[in-house]
């Protein structure tokens, strides 16, 4: 999931194959798994947005460096989900207008997401342009590439294959109904588009339940366990299980212990369950303008076990490690055949999966979200902890408990460096200075991205009157999902009223408006390292006159700090606006105030953000932004800050982010 889900349109899921000879494989599928050189197998990956994680990838033997951090091919994972997002996703990538581009919404007769042929034109040219790159680049398992079927299979031992899912539509199953029958017949059309493209590999739809053959219906959530495909005869999938949730400016921290995280994974895959996907496995950074709405963050941690600076979070990374092992050992039972499932109790329950060849592989559960239970199965006790399973790849020893974690907790810290910003100078932005023949004039007000084309998050409305003034703005563009929402609306429509004449009031929406698009820096690019020398900065005194003033931009330098730890900035002592590092923006900062019920965080029972396992209240949602090593160089980089509302720039720090194991 990702804010509120999305209407991803077209993502693309890759697998990274690391250092291994690559190999044809051929692959199928029945109700139980797929079916990867005539052998079911058990799958496991996790997601990250290559768009949010700068860092190089380097994939090398037995490990993979990602950025500063690494991590072992036998970390217990057969496949890594690099998302690429190719058109709409949301929290990530949402930018103003859910990642498709404005120009879309002024296409004449267009309506997005349903039986409409402007739209659909449009998604088949962008769907048939993806596709004929990667052909062009022979990556389809039927060009001998490595692109085979929908999810992955990646071992790390002697058999490798890699598979690439693609999305057709995602999560439109909600969004359908609102359509009738213009949603299925739409629905109908992507499917059959996709499929004709001859890929040569499957199609998949997230959380759409009509999805027509010969596309996978598959599921995303916090839990699968209750999901079966549409099919008797496609496997159950679980496309995204989420990690965490995402933070919006002015909300809490979400996290999910793993404990519940751990269960859910295994409740999954005791029903018959024979893909797992994390979303997110490893965080990112919305940089830029990319961060979806209403609000969301800069940051994308998402309590993933790799964290939004690439270093591994502990517990959560090494107890779904084992985790994955474990149900390795049981794989040759699990894909043999459907459970046999016994009552252990009122809240207890034994799954046990049983092959031909004598292989037997059991689950012990115990669903009760706060009372331990001993229970007896095959003669033998077993104590299950509250809201947990035991897995017994044997059907007797239990090797592994969800509630039982073993590993030491790690604490992120943000700490000093020895980079010092200086030489400071400060530019006022002054809308009054700006260029009158820029401007554009109508009789009354006009929607806010069709002024601005999502040039710029900025437009300023100008009319001649004095009094006070009562405005009402829209911000329906910045909502994350939902039906037609190429007809919603963004700025000020009015009614705006004036108060305070001889009359009374007058409502002057039907005025003449003037529009402005835009900031003076930014057609002045003041954020780019080639043209801050031509700019009439004011120097570094001007920071005292300027402290606190909004619509101010400030620019300072420094070097490249020490070490090898990922970086931030500290952005605690301002208010609002954006950012840029050597002309690249690290996105939109906000220091607003976390308010939320954060209490005690308990694993058991069923999770949700919105009411367990909160943190930061009273606290700045986010504070550090990250500014990734592979941007900076090692001396005399530029920082460029861009406030709306007032803050003290001389405070900024660059912070690096240590972890240590508590």
């Amino acid at each position: 999931m990702k804010a509120n889900k999305d209407s991803k349109w077209f993502l693309l899921c890759m697998i990274l194959i690391f250092g291994v000879e690559l190999i044809e494989c051929s692959v199928t599928y029945d109700k139980k798994a797929l079916i990867i050189n005539g052998q079911r197998r058990i799958l496991f990956s996790g997601s990250i947005n290559y768009q949010e994680a700068p860092q190089n990838i380097i994939l090398k033997e037995d490990m993979i460096w990602f950025g500063s951090s690494r991590w072992y091919k036998k970390q217990g994972y057969i496949c890594i989900f690099a998302l690429g997002l190719l058109f709409v996703q949301s929290g990530t990538l949402g930018s103003n207008f859910l990642g498709f581009p404005v120009w879309l919404k002024y296409v004449p007769g267009i309506s997005f997401r349903t039986d409409n042929e402007p739209f659909k034109m449009a998604m088949q040219s962008f769907t048939q342009k993806i596709v004929q790159m990667m052909k062009d680049e022979k990556l389809f398992e039927s060009q001998g590439g490595p692109i085979i079927l929908s999810q992955a299979c990646f071992e790390g031992l002697p058999l490798c294959c890699v598979i690439a899912t693609f999305f057709i539509e995602n999560e439109y199953g909600f969004e359908s109904k609102k359509y009738g029958s213009a949603g299925y017949a739409y629905l109908t059309w992507a499917a059959k588009m996709a499929v004709d493209l001859g890929t040569g590999v499957p199609w998949v739809m997230c959380k759409e339940d009509d999805a027509p053959d010969p596309v996978i219906n598959t599921c995303n959530g916090f839990y699968c366990d209750y999901f079966s495909p549409n099919k008797p005869y496609k496997p159950t999938m679980w496309t995204e299980a989420w990690s965490g949730w995402f933070a919006d400016f002015g909300g809490p921290i979400h996290q999910r212990p793993v404990e519940d995280l751990a269960f859910g994974v295994a409740r999954f895959i005791q029903k018959g369950g024979s893909l797992v996907n994390y979303y997110m496995y490893h965080g990112g950074t919305n940089f830029g303008r990319t961060a979806g709405g209403p609000f969301i963050t800069t940051s994308y941690d998402y309590d993933a076990p790799i964290d939004e600076y690439g270093l591994i979070r502990q517990p959560k990374y090494d107890h779904l490690k084992e985790l994955h092992r474990v149900i390795k050992l049981c794989e040759q039972a699990l894909v043999a055949a459907d459970p046999a499932v016994t009552s252990l109790g009122t809240y207890e329950q034994a799954h046990v999966f049983s092959s031909n060849s004598g292989g037997c592989a059991a689950f012990l559960s115990n669903y009760h979200f706060d009372s331990a239970a001993r229970v007896t199965f095959r003669n033998m006790q077993y104590k299950l902890p509250p809201w947990s399973i035991s897995v017994l790849p044997d059907c007797k020893n239990a090797v592994f408990n969800t509630a039982q974690v073993g590993v030491k907790t790690s604490r992120a810290q943000m700490l000093p460096t020895n980079a010092a910003l200086h030489s400071w100078e400060t530019f006022n932005e002054n809308i009054y200075s700006g260029d009158v023949d820029s401007r554009i004039t109508f009789d009354g007000l006009r929607e806010q991205l069709n002024i601005t084309r999502d040039a710029s998050d900025y437009l300023w409305y100008m009319t001649n009157q004095q009094a006070m003034l009562c405005m009402y703005s829209s911000m329906d563009v910045y909502q994350n999902n939902g039906a037609h929402f190429e007809t919603w609306n963004a700025g000020i429509l009015g009614p705006v009223v004036l108060y305070g004449l001889d009359n009374g009031k007058r409502d002057l929406s039907w005025q003449k408006w003037s529009y402005q698009v835009g900031l003076k820096g930014e057609a002045m690019n003041l954020e780019s390292p080639s043209r801050t020398s031509s700019v009439d900065w004011m120097g570094g005194s001007s920071l005292v006159t300027n402290k606190q003033q909004p619509l101010t931009w400030y620019k300072a330098y420094f070097d490249s700090p020490m070490g090898y730890e990922p970086l931030a900035l500290d952005m605690n002592s301002m208010g609002k606006g954006q950012v840029w590092i050597n002309g690249q923006s690290l996105g939109r900062y906000w220091t607003a105030y976390a308010k939320g019920n954060c209490s005690s965080c308990i694993y058991s029972g069923t999770y949700r953000p919105t009411t367990k396992c909160q943190f930061g209240c009273g606290q700045p949602t986010q504070r550090w932004y990250h500014a990734p090593r592979s941007w900076l160089k090692p001396t005399h980089n530029l920082l460029v800050v861009f406030e709306e509302i007032g803050g003290d720039a001389t405070r900024i720090s660059i912070v690096k982010r240590s972890v240590s194991r508590v």
